[in-house]
């Protein structure tokens, strides 16, 4: 196994991670799927050009499927590190979903727990 190291900068989201992840159904599923309860919001990491082909292994590394309820899209949950915090990549299988964005969750407020702020360069480790 490999780790895969990806890099990018902390930006604004649009507020649909928070959304996403207080639907019920996709708290249940990552709950079990992860073995905890993820901080209802997720980090948002523009990737920078050196990461951007590198996402695209992340499908070798093992993922977890949020099933979707009617209306809405699977999900992928892969298992990863910032520094030594687990946390998991989500990667919604939506047409046009941009490649050079990564959502990231964890049990706790990442923005809080690593003092991070807008602009902030954050490197994820992934095994693949």
């Amino acid at each position: 196994m490999t780790p895969l190291i990806l890099k990018g900068t902390v930006t604004s989201g649009q507020g649909n991670g928070k959304k996403y992840l207080a639907l019920p159904w996709v708290l249940s599923q990552m709950k079990a799927k992860l073995g905890y309860t993820p901080y209802l919001g997720t980090l948002n990491l523009k990737l920078t050009a050196q990461s951007i082909p590198h996402r695209k292994q992340l499908m070798k590394a093992k993922t977890e499927t949020i099933s979707p309820a009617e209306g809405y899209y699977t999900g992928l949950l892969i298992k990863a590190h910032i520094n030594v915090l687990e946390c998991a990549i989500v990667l919604p299988q939506v047409k046009n979903y941009p490649e050079n964005t990564l959502e990231i969750v964890a049990p706790s407020y990442l923005r809080e727990k690593l003092h991070l702020k807008d602009g902030d360069t954050v490197e994820v480790t992934v095994t693949v």
